[in-house]
């Protein structure tokens, strides 16, 4: 019943906030291109969190009838509106890397 639990569960991981992230810089992409744009996540778990965050409308897929099929992804209005957001929680952690890498070598 927590709004806040529920729709940060859906995005709040390092996979998906990046994905987020990267679409919001390069705009739309293919699947490769998000691969190589991370290259430590495995196909499985990008097709994962890609579907995941369509599934809330964080992210379109397109899909045309061509030969080969190609697909691409892109952000919804309403993900554009979380972009700022994610930001400024961007912002913060590069401002306070330090300290917090400082607290946790105590």
């Amino acid at each position: 019943t927590c709004p806040m639990r529920n729709v940060i569960a859906h995005f709040a991981n390092k996979w998906s906030m990046l994905l987020l992230v990267i679409l919001d810089e390069f705009g739309v992409m293919r699947f490769n291109e998000l691969s190589r744009a991370i290259p430590d996540i495995s196909p499985k778990v990008l097709s994962g969190h890609l579907k995941t965050l369509e599934s809330i409308g964080l992210v379109k897929r397109n899909l045309y009838a061509e030969v080969p099929p190609r697909t691409e992804y892109e952000l919804t209005e309403l993900a554009r509106t979380l972009i700022p957001i994610l930001n400024q929680l961007s912002a913060w952690g590069r401002e306070n890397l330090t300290a917090i890498q400082e607290n946790l070598t105590k």
